[in-house]
């Protein structure tokens, strides 16, 4: 029996995770594979907020939030 082709952004892993910590994040009905996927997007997510946080303060533009508003309210 042929295996599933998988999509090229895929990539196959193995990890070992305690049973428990498993068990209590999977939702009712969802498999491993689900549960694992969308603790690495929460992740993601995580981390990308971490560093939009850490340029607070940091980014400079040269229009202010006045002027944004006035533009918004023409359209």
């Amino acid at each position: 029996m042929n295996a599933p082709k998988r999509s090229p952004n895929m990539q196959k892993i193995t990890v070992e995770v305690d049973a428990d910590v498993l068990e209590a994040a999977r939702q009712e009905g969802a498999s491993v594979t689900d549960t694992v996927r969308q603790a690495l997007r929460r992740q993601a997510h995580v981390l990308a907020s971490q560093r939009l946080l850490a340029l607070r303060g940091k980014v400079k533009f040269d229009i202010d939030w006045r002027e944004l508003r006035g533009k918004d309210d023409e359209e």
